[in-house]
């Protein structure tokens, strides 16, 4: 099997970019926020940008633009389809929600597309521990004696570790999903823990299994090579004090470090599933069938019937 020299690549350009950007003075941020929907604002009295970019994505959701309404319903057609996961006929919040989600996630799909076929070495659909450690560790499982700066014995065990967690049946070979969540974690409730495992291993230089205030400062500033902290340091201290160490014992530990790196935010996802649904079911039972949504299709989708008037007029003659 051909071997691949991923990783050392890959941390090259990981160590590059810390250096290149950890200037004494800028702050190294951990937490992971949900992107917002559309740069556009959310007024449906003026027009529909907004639940257009949230439905499709901004990128996919030009593409309607020029579509003739017919065109545009015959697409939400299919997509509907898809939306409905358990084919029941019925679109409910949950399955909007699920898919607004994947329709702002698309460059995290695009991104393990790339990567797929350099792991999938059988071109069976799907990528084995042994395919995954193969290509990335080939160099390293050739000559484990080789000292050339990286500790690869370590950095194996961790992603072994996470990808075991990515495997949901347990049978050491990941489907697109399943890889997915092992490249991206943070996207996903089950891998919570490893995200914050992985965080507090990279911050807790102790190895006491907590975060006091100058691990948690350290990672994020160096103090070297200045006399002086910026302001934004002893405001970060003060956040420590009061919000980060929730039990005030000086420390944080597991909850503690999930709830700064991986913060409850408003769901925005949820909040456009609702408010589709509210605005598409005719019949006020909670859930949408085809029909409402086609019905509503200027609300999901653009076409060239921009305008609201227009939009109504050219939805009649279609």
């Amino acid at each position: 099997m051909m071997k691949m020299e991923i990783r050392p690549l890959l941390m090259c350009f990981a160590l590059c970019v810390v250096y290149a950007t950890s200037k004494p003075t800028e702050k190294k941020d951990r937490v992971h926020h949900d992107a917002p929907l559309s740069s556009k604002e959310h007024d449906d009295g003026t027009n529909f940008d907004y639940d257009h970019d949230a439905f499709l994505g901004e990128d996919e959701a030009k593409t309607f633009d020029d579509l003739t309404p017919e065109e545009s319903k015959n697409r939400l057609g299919k997509i509907v389809e898809k939306i409905d996961a358990n084919k029941d006929g019925y679109v409910t919040e949950a399955e909007l929600k699920a898919w607004i989600k994947k329709a702002q996630k698309k460059y995290i799909y695009d991104n393990v597309e790339r990567q797929w076929k350099d792991f999938d070495m059988n071109n069976d659909g799907l990528i084995s521990w042994d395919e995954y450690k193969n290509v990335t560790y080939g160099t390293y499982l050739d000559d484990p004696e080789s000292d050339d700066g990286y500790n690869y014995k370590q950095m194996m065990a961790r992603d072994e570790r996470r990808f075991k967690m990515a495997d949901g049946n347990g049978d050491h070979i990941a489907d697109k999903e399943e890889f997915t969540a092992f490249l991206h974690p943070e996207e996903y409730e089950h891998m919570k823990d490893i995200v914050v495992l992985e965080t507090m291993e990279d911050i807790d230089k102790n190895g006491d299994g907590f975060i006091d205030l100058e691990e948690y400062i350290g990672d994020m500033y160096n103090h070297e090579d200045e006399m002086d902290e910026p302001e934004w340091v002893a405001t970060e201290r003060e956040q420590f004090s009061e919000f980060r160490d929730k039990n005030k014992d000086g420390k944080m530990d597991k909850e503690e470090t999930m709830d700064w790196i991986l913060p409850s935010d408003y769901d925005h996802a949820e909040a456009e599933a609702k408010h589709l649904v509210y605005e598409s079911d005719t019949n006020k039972d909670g859930k949408l069938t085809k029909d409402e949504i086609l019905n509503k299709y200027d609300l999901f989708v653009g076409s060239q019937a921009t305008d609201f008037g227009e939009a109504l007029v050219r939805h009649d003659e279609f």
